[in-house]
């Protein structure tokens, strides 16, 4: 069955990208798909692929006659504008990312600017700009597009299904679990053992483990696409780690118990001016919670990947003074060191997210004995 499984995915994988792969129409080369050679164009270019796209790119290359090419898979443009919902493909923007391609759409004309989409005011047929390349005549619009990060959460989430309920089905043979459910087990007691049933206690602990076991493996796994020539960057993306963290933040307060909220707001055994002096304190404590949770994890993925970036950049930079061989050697091994500490990063932040997760319900759920 799970070679069934496979054969399916790599079926539709095929299809989709010899179905979906696609090239920029436009003969005239593109300012912001240029090749890169300067310091300032190699940081915009890293800027540029650390952000969201509505489309997914696999690789880019210009051909004899200097045209930009993109192969990839355009993704669905799902927006709700002036004139209510309107849905394309991404590949009618013909990856341009700087105003100039114009869709119209039922008489709603619509852009990309810098991976946002923009809808035009009425009779305006251009994008007219300030000083700062901010649009002048056009406003952002209700994006709910399939975007590459879109793509990504949806990969993560079928892996997961696919790894659980292989080892579920593996337990139902026999208790010792066979194949993929091998790598699997030790990490799920490893975060029953390790992580839950310390913080949280033998008492509360099961009731969370759906929640612990769902975060460590879906930032794991999205941590280790990030590092796949694929390029994702989702756990690099602030909207998700700000989900991540709503998460545990409501999880947290819907299950505190009065002990929780009695250290909050009328602290036992502290004087009563300290108490009402301590009370904005404890609700500061709070909310600062789920912001180190979501800054973490968002700041520690961007910097590990802008580095691997910056480092492969060395190639370009550095040819003059050590020559095309030494540029590419030097470039080589150091983004080979650093990609075998990302692997460990990879590990590492699903672990903190996870642990400080469970030490933060721990906290709300644990049952104080004032005697």
């Amino acid at each position: 069955m799970r070679n069934t499984f496979f054969s399916k995915i790599i079926l539709v994988t095929a299809l989709v990208f010899s179905l979906g792969s696609f090239a920029n129409d436009n003969n005239e080369p593109q300012e912001n798909d240029s090749q890169v050679n300067s310091s300032e164009e190699i940081q915009a270019y890293i800027s540029h692929h650390l952000a969201d796209s509505h489309d997914f790119t696999l690789y880019s290359y210009t051909n004899d006659a200097g045209e930009r090419k993109h192969v990839g898979f355009p993704l669905p443009v799902i927006v709700w504008t002036s004139q209510g919902l309107k849905t394309f493909m991404s590949s009618e923007f013909h990856h341009n990312d700087d105003g100039h391609v114009i869709v119209d759409k039922d008489g709603v004309k619509l852009t990309k600017i810098h991976s946002k989409i923009y809808e035009l005011e009425e009779g305006a047929t251009a994008v007219s700009f300030d000083e700062e390349h901010h649009a002048t005549n056009a406003h952002k619009v209700w994006d709910f597009s399939i975007t590459k990060t879109v793509v990504g959460i949806l990969l993560a989430g079928l892996l997961m299904l696919w790894g659980f309920s292989s080892l579920a089905r593996g337990y139902k043979k026999s208790p010792i679990p066979t194949g993929f459910g091998r790598v699997l087990e030790p990490l799920v007691l490893y975060v029953r053992d390790e992580i839950a049933r310390p913080n949280i206690g033998e008492k509360h602990y099961r009731k969370f483990m759906g929640f612990l076991l769902t975060v460590f493996f879906f930032i794991w796994i999205l941590n280790l696409l990030g590092l796949t020539p694929i390029g994702f960057n989702v756990t690099g993306q602030i909207a998700v780690t700000v989900c991540l963290a709503l998460f545990t933040f409501f999880i947290v307060q819907f299950n505190g118990n009065k002990d929780y909220w009695k250290h909050i707001f009328w602290m036992p055994g502290v004087p009563v001016l300290m108490k009402i002096a301590l009370i904005p304190i404890e609700v500061l404590g709070m909310l600062t919670k789920p912001f180190s949770l979501l800054i973490r994890l968002f700041a520690n993925i961007t910097a590990g990947h802008a580095v691997v970036m910056g480092l492969v950049a060395v190639t370009f930079t550095a040819r003059e003074a050590l020559g095309v061989g030494g540029s590419l050697g030097v470039s080589f091994f150091l983004t080979l060191f650093i990609s075998l500490i990302e692997i460990l990063v990879a590990f590492l932040q699903a672990f903190i997210f996870t642990m400080l997760s469970s030490l933060f319900i721990g906290m709300a759920v644990e049952e104080h004995d004032h005697h």
